[in-house]
């Protein structure tokens, strides 16, 4: 356990828990550089082939400590704040799953949106609220969600500080899948030993590729798939994975 997140294993899964429950979990530089250790820490664990983020008690994240965050100075906002974490999330290379297991809101759907694939519990809600405080997100709030939704959906999100509900979120493409509360943790899990079944090479590139094409265009997207389907087709594993087709036995990665 970190100060304000814990760190568990699941099989070939590491998991991320925010653990401040009585401040639903709400981010702040404590929990910043708590979430950026386990990161680091699960990127040079060979047997941890997928990261789950998810929230302690009734919250996934409640978006920024508020407390804190009126308390920095304008110096120490401008030369990073928050930003480590995102700039963490953004270069990490294995999967990340968002377990969301309660509100999302500001900064906490920041986080959701910031991982790879988003599974929610039907409790769940989301929203970017800081239009309530005079302010307006920060860290993808209006870049990500307008991608994830559409400009007018985000715009309504964003300009009202509405919340909405788990269905909702994933008719927009924020979240995959909508499961029970009860099963949240074992859907999330399930996912994670499916991926993890794979060549964990093919799916750094896979992952490489599809971010590369949420954020260029279609030429310079198709550019790095090709690179990246080439280096996959030449590794060991891309060998090994054609040859146990051929055979008709199972393959064995690397790693």
């Amino acid at each position: 356990m970190h100060g304000t997140v814990i760190i568990e294993h699941s099989d070939k899964a590491g998991i991320i828990r925010l653990n401040r429950p009585d401040k639903l979990n709400s981010i702040n530089m404590e929990m910043v550089s708590d979430i950026v250790e386990a990161l680091d820490t699960f990127s040079g664990e060979k047997g941890t082939k997928t990261v789950v983020v998810t929230g302690s008690g009734k919250a996934f994240s409640a978006g920024a400590d508020v407390r804190e965050l009126s308390q920095m100075k304008f110096e120490d906002v401008v030369r990073g704040g928050h930003l480590p974490l995102w700039e963490r999330m953004r270069s990490f290379r294995k999967p990340v799953i968002a377990a969301v297991n309660g509100p999302a809101v500001g900064g906490g759907l920041e986080l959701v949106m910031a991982c790879d694939i988003a599974i929610a519990a039907k409790s769940a809600k989301f929203g970017q609220a800081e239009i309530n405080l005079g302010i307006i997100p920060g860290a993808g709030g209006t870049q990500r969600l307008t991608r994830l939704a559409g400009k007018s959906r985000a715009m309504e999100m964003v300009l009202t500080g509405r919340l909405i509900g788990a269905e909702e979120a994933e008719r927009f493409g924020i979240v995959s899948r909508v499961c029970e509360d009860s099963v949240l943790m074992d859907e999330v899990l399930e996912l994670s030993r499916r991926i993890s079944e794979h060549s964990m090479f093919a799916i750094e590139l896979a992952k490489e590729s599809i971010n590369r094409a949420y954020e260029t265009n279609l030429l310079q997207g198709l550019d790095i798939e090709r690179r990246n389907f080439i280096a996959s087709l030449v590794h060991r594993d891309g060998k090994e994975g054609i040859d146990a087709f051929l055979s008709k036995r199972k393959a064995e990665w690397l790693e």
